[in-house]
């Protein structure tokens, strides 16, 4: 038999558990877990010859996403992909020895995740979703493509420790801004229905939409309810400009899945997460859906255009 032949068959095939906080007919995690398994196959793994991927649709729901975290710790894989804080914590109370690497995560340090960004120390680590500064970005791009804009609803997740942080950072910015900023806590769709509802019957109204688990559940709905008011509204990541919202900004989570896939290469290569730092966002994107504009009347600053990395026609 050829030697390359005989150290293929000798090749052990490692084990990769992904758990998702959605169900398997969301095509915006369909599209993050694809740009996971392309930059994988690029690092030279190939499914079904040297690694095999469990992946687990968990929905939003706590006891489902523990369920899932415990079957698949039990299954002993090599490292597993956890997005999200409810994820990524459900995946640590099920094992604090197998690799966990979390492609998404809000403040991994504030959340007893890690011990450092730098210096990770367990079993964890991974890509931070955007750092706080962030918020004032979006009050500053809200206010620039909406000047009419004087209200903001911060809808944030008030369980996560990031959602407090950036709205903290939204605060800051405000005064110099000349806007007054209101929170606006993400439970159910109820609540949000509402409170955005409540909000809106005062003009001058505009909302952000701050990152975490609550938004990204609720996106289709929160978009929804900004066109039904009327109201301008900025976000965390492309889809909601994608899905009818009419500016975003912030981090390019396909990158971060991609940069999530050369960490798992290198723990599947013998690294260990506790020697890989924590690491921010490299690559930010704003979108402008030009559609929502005009249905809002509103008409986008030349030097947005510019600086856009996607006009949604």
């Amino acid at each position: 038999m050829p030697l390359a032949a005989r150290a293929q068959q000798r090749e052990r095939v490692r084990r990769i558990a992904i758990i998702f906080a959605s169900t398997a007919d969301d095509l915006q995690f369909q599209a993050w877990l694809g740009a996971f398994q392309q930059s994988l196959a690029l690092s030279g793994w190939t499914i079904g010859r040297n690694v095999q991927i469990e992946t687990r649709w968990a929905t939003a729901n706590a006891g489902e996403i523990r369920r899932h975290a415990v079957e698949l710790a039990a299954l002993a894989p090599d490292v597993i992909l956890a997005h999200g804080a409810s994820v990524v914590g459900a995946a640590l109370q099920a094992s604090r020895s197998i690799p966990i690497v979390f492609p998404i995560a809000g403040d991994p340090v504030a959340a007893g995740y890690v011990e450092s960004l730098a210096r990770p120390g367990g079993n964890a680590t991974g890509f931070m979703t955007t750092e706080y500064s962030v918020g004032g970005k979006w009050l500053e791009l809200l206010t620039q493509i909406a000047p009419g804009v004087t209200r903001v609803a911060a809808l944030r997740d008030a369980t996560q420790g990031s959602g407090t942080s950036q709205f903290a950072a939204i605060q800051t910015a405000a005064p110099s801004l000349r806007v007054e900023v209101s929170p606006v806590s993400m439970r159910d769709a109820s609540d949000i229905e509402r409170a955005v509802a409540t909000f809106a019957r005062t003009p001058g109204g505009g909302m952000i939409v701050t990152a975490g688990p609550a938004s990204t559940r609720h996106r289709n709905l929160i978009v929804a309810l900004a066109a039904r008011h009327r109201l301008p509204a900025i976000y965390y990541e492309r889809f909601f400009a994608a899905s009818g919202g009419l500016i975003s900004y912030g981090p390019d989570f396909v990158d971060q899945y991609r940069r999530a896939a050369g960490y798992v290469d290198r723990i599947l290569k013998g690294e260990k997460p506790a020697d890989l730092p924590v690491q921010a966002p490299t690559k930010y994107e704003l979108a402008i859906n030009l559609k929502t504009a005009k249905a809002l009347g509103i008409t986008v600053p030349p030097s947005l255009l510019a600086r856009a990395d996607e006009l949604i026609e």
